[in-house]
């Protein structure tokens, strides 16, 4: 394995827009007890990059390293880990929030907070799915234990949480029902989505009812207010944004309906159950574009617009 004692990273010193990303040099970090040491391949850019970067996020002030998602190859392992060995092929989500620095050469994590990758897939499908793929799992399987048969209707349909929450409420046998623009709804059915609408042509409100499950990827209280006349009478809105908690909350009792409001967590079971998801043939990560590690500034840019269908990655080494 390598002995370089530095790496190179993004990070940024002060919040604003992707111009304030630079490359730089860093100490490559030593695995600590129940720790890895991952040499970066591939990983995933989420919202909550950009968000982190700008100052809306859980971090406080830089200097910091943003990147949860990682496929890699582990280089060492600390005290006490038995999962893994160096030479293994990795994937998985750094401890959200606080455990960021993965869009550099190399990072360190739980030894838990990963799973073998699938051979199936090379690093950059494999670091697409982490974070986005564990948040539509826990979401959908962890929190609604979506079941066969079961209605559930999924917002922004086509983005990065999305399209992967298409998948997984299909695996579990759910009729999905998904928002996206008119341009993306040939992508969708073709990753197995029942039925799609055109947010910008009709009221989803209107078009859609008897849902079990509501998946929440935007958090704009007009369409959380909305999707609860969806539901049936006790189903439930599960929002990635959890804000506004309590307001939601008395709505949805007005509507004798429930709320959710999740934050992904790092999860060894859960990426174990996305790798075989991933072997089966029933999840695959949609990825729109990849960039060097120098260009995460770009990757930014291009994310902002929203206008992304899948994921995009970073490519390292």
């Amino acid at each position: 394995m390598t002995t370089t004692k530095t790496m190179r990273a993004i990070s940024q010193d002060v919040h604003g827009g992707p111009e304030v990303l630079k490359e730089v040099e860093l100490p490559r970090p030593e695995p600590g007890p129940s720790q890895v040491l991952v040499r970066v391949r591939a990983a995933g850019v989420n919202p909550t990059d950009w968000k982190h970067r700008g100052g809306r996020g859980f971090l406080g002030d830089p200097p910091y390293v943003l990147g949860w998602d990682v496929s890699g190859v582990v280089e060492a392992v600390g005290m006490g880990v038995t999962l893994f060995r160096p030479g293994d092929e990795v994937f998985g989500m750094l401890p959200y929030p606080h455990g960021a620095g993965s869009h550099a050469e190399y990072v360190t994590g739980p030894a838990r907070a990963f799973a073998r990758k699938p051979a199936g897939i090379d690093h950059v499908q494999a670091g697409a799915l982490p974070l986005a793929a564990l948040t539509a799992y826990q979401a959908l399987v962890d929190t609604a234990r979506v079941e066969a048969g079961q209605r559930v209707l999924v917002h922004a349909a086509a983005g990065g949480v999305g399209h992967l929450a298409v998948q997984i409420a299909k695996a579990r046998g759910a009729y999905v029902i998904g928002t996206a623009s008119a341009g993306k709804h040939a992508f969708l059915r073709d990753l197995g989505a029942d039925e799609v609408i055109d947010y910008r042509e009709a009221d989803f409100a209107e078009e859609v009812a008897d849902v079990d499950v509501v998946l929440d990827t935007i958090g704009d209280d007009d369409y959380r207010t909305r999707s609860l006349r969806t539901l049936r009478r006790g189903g439930l809105l599960v929002s990635i944004l959890p804000m506004g908690g309590e307001e939601l909350a008395a709505r949805a009792r007005e509507h004798g309906v429930r709320t959710e409001l999740l934050l992904v967590e790092a999860d060894h079971a859960g990426m174990n159950a996305i790798a075989r998801l991933v072997e089966e043939g029933r999840l695959r990560a949609a990825v729109e574009d990849t960039f060097p590690l120098a260009d995460a500034a770009r990757a930014h840019e291009r994310g902002e617009t929203g206008r992304t269908a899948g994921k995009l990655v970073l490519t390292v080494g």
